[in-house]
């Protein structure tokens, strides 16, 4: 019996599920698919937690608690604080020093603790600052902040020292294939994790104020155990422990023998090739596509009248956009395509994208409104994967690990950044107007979105003019996709 059981999972994860399953080359013997798959839980539980924080809690959070967007602006984007220590993050578990010889089980474990030790705190504190009480409003303030600060923090560790093990598992030629599997896991958590919130909110709009705030910590709080239990999965057994590698740590410790400074190691990375105008580039249209993150939501809520349900949803269309990046992305690298070209077609894609946003509110079109919201996907989906790929063409003169941290510090930092601007701008245009600055008949509440609009169109423009050069010279050096991994994405 167990022989025949053993035999069946044989050849469904070697025969049968890489027949339908993106990457499954990926897989080597000492690295299975079963494991892979059991590894990529930690992407998984990072996507929940991005749809939640910057997505359904903006809404409620805005729209039902009426919590001005700027102050939730400040919330969302306290991570981003943490966000420029990913490549030290990264470095510095290269270079870990512990008995079992790990290195990077100690970075995702407490990165584990304090995403599930902000989620845990965060329900309570927005429920304070958005209906007061005996608490003094700065406090609550500080209270939220700090879950927000404790999730975002957890979240860039786990993710950072999660890739960078991933890496140490994989072999030299599967390793980008590896890479480049832990984001669609992210990709359709996001997706998935959209439609879940969905269902779990349809009718938060009509409950009791009681039920209203059970219901939203029962979903921050399950996050919370759900987050905790995926990573717990996803490291069980995974970084062997190395004893040769302890003893050698002890030996050079005696010796005096001083480890590589992240300094040295980063200056090396940017010499090489095109790094600092790709690092700007890759800033400014993150920032082009993410200012309207905090803002897509309520601007559903707000002007085209969408409940709680169907602007979550937008995370949904959002995310799929995503994945027929990836699809499309996968066709044009195996032609031979230039990473760098692929990265400013998402930038036209999102000017395109962001025209369609705007002009769903006049028309009062949330048909438009949502073939937007694909858009976004799409042209940023386009624009990550190539600068992505830029990114990893770069690495073999500044180290994978290295690369791969300075492009998620990049983008994370320009997305923080981002988001607080968007609120902020947001509020103050719309306060403005609402004074009678910019004429009587001028409606503070549509003119505050369409100014972050327009000035993301800006921001994109801009980045062509940054990536043009790169383009126009053959930076990106094309890359075979079997290498990346992309081709199999049906």
């Amino acid at each position: 019996m167990t022989k025949s059981v053993e035999e069946l999972k044989r050849i469904f994860y070697q025969e049968v599920l890489p027949k339908f399953l993106p990457f499954a080359d990926a897989a080597t013997k000492e690295m299975p698919l079963s494991r892979l798959l059991r590894l990529s839980l930690f992407q998984a539980s990072v996507g929940m937690m991005m749809v939640l924080l910057f997505g359904t809690l903006n809404r409620v959070m805005v729209v039902e608690k009426g919590v001005p967007p700027w102050l939730i602006g400040v919330m969302v984007a306290l991570p981003v604080l943490f966000a420029p220590f990913r490549a030290l993050i990264g470095f510095k578990s290269d270079i870990h020093e512990s008995a079992f010889g790990w290195r990077r089980v100690p970075f995702i474990w407490f990165g584990t603790l304090l995403q599930f030790g902000g989620l845990a705190v965060m329900p309570f504190a927005l429920l304070l600052m958005a209906e007061g009480g005996s608490v003094p409003t700065f406090m609550t303030w500080v209270a939220a902040g700090f879950a927000f600060l404790l999730a975002g923090a957890g979240l860039h560790t786990t993710q950072t020292a999660g890739l960078a093990l991933a890496t140490d598992l994989a072999t030299e030629e599967t390793r980008p294939r590896v890479v480049a599997l832990l984001f669609v896991v992210l990709q359709l958590s996001m997706l998935l994790s959209a439609l879940a919130y969905g269902a779990l909110l349809t009718h938060f709009n009509e409950m009791s104020v009681g039920a209203a705030n059970a219901r939203l910590i029962g979903v921050l709080q399950g996050t919370a155990l759900v987050v905790i239990a995926f990573n717990l999965i996803a490291l069980w057994k995974q970084e062997a422990v190395n004893r040769e590698r302890a003893a050698q740590i002890k030996a050079d410790r005696a010796a005096h023998k001083a480890p590589p400074r992240f300094r040295e190691t980063w200056e090396r990375f940017i010499r090489a090739g095109n790094a600092t105008r790709l690092l700007i580039a890759l800033g400014l249209g993150t920032a082009g596509f993410q200012m309207q993150d905090i803002l897509l939501e309520p601007y559903g809520g707000e002007l085209l009248g969408l409940t709680v349900a169907q602007t979550t949803r937008l995370t949904a269309i959002w995310a799929f956009g995503t994945l027929l990046a990836f699809a499309l992305s996968a066709r044009l690298l195996g032609r031979g395509a230039d990473p760098y070209r692929l990265a400013g077609t998402g930038a036209l894609v999102g000017i395109l994208a962001f025209v369609a946003v705007i002009a769903a509110a006049p028309l009062e079109s949330p048909t438009l409104f949502r073939f937007g919201a694909l858009l976004i996907g799409f042209g940023g989906g386009l624009f990550a994967v190539g600068t992505l790929t830029a990114a990893m063409d770069m690495a073999e003169a500044g180290g994978s690990g290295l690369a791969l941290g300075a492009w998620g510090a990049v983008q994370a930092t320009a997305y923080g950044i981002a988001m607080f601007l968007g609120g902020t701008i947001r509020d103050v245009v719309k306060t403005l107007a609402n004074r009678g600055l910019f004429g009587a008949d001028v409606a503070g509440r549509e003119l505050g979105y369409a100014v972050v609009y327009h000035l993301e169109i800006v921001l994109l423009i801009v980045t062509l003019i940054a990536i043009g050069p790169l383009v126009l010279r053959g930076g990106g050096r094309a890359r075979s996709s079997t290498k990346f991994g992309l081709t199999e994405l049906p």
